[in-house]
């Protein structure tokens, strides 16, 4: 262990708590929730189907 520490009066931003977001703003930034399997092989995919 070192003996000298650091000090800021700044807070860390990975502790700072995260600003609340609008469901209607993150629906525009990145668009509707997307299902976490994929629906259909690369070929259905290529070919656009569903």
């Amino acid at each position: 262990m070192s003996a000298y520490t650091f000090r800021s009066s700044r807070p860390d931003h990975w502790v700072s708590p995260r600003p609340t977001r609008d469901p209607a703003r993150r629906m525009a930034i990145h668009g509707p929730l997307q299902p976490m399997q994929p629906r259909g092989g690369v070929l259905a995919r290529w070919l656009g189907m569903r």
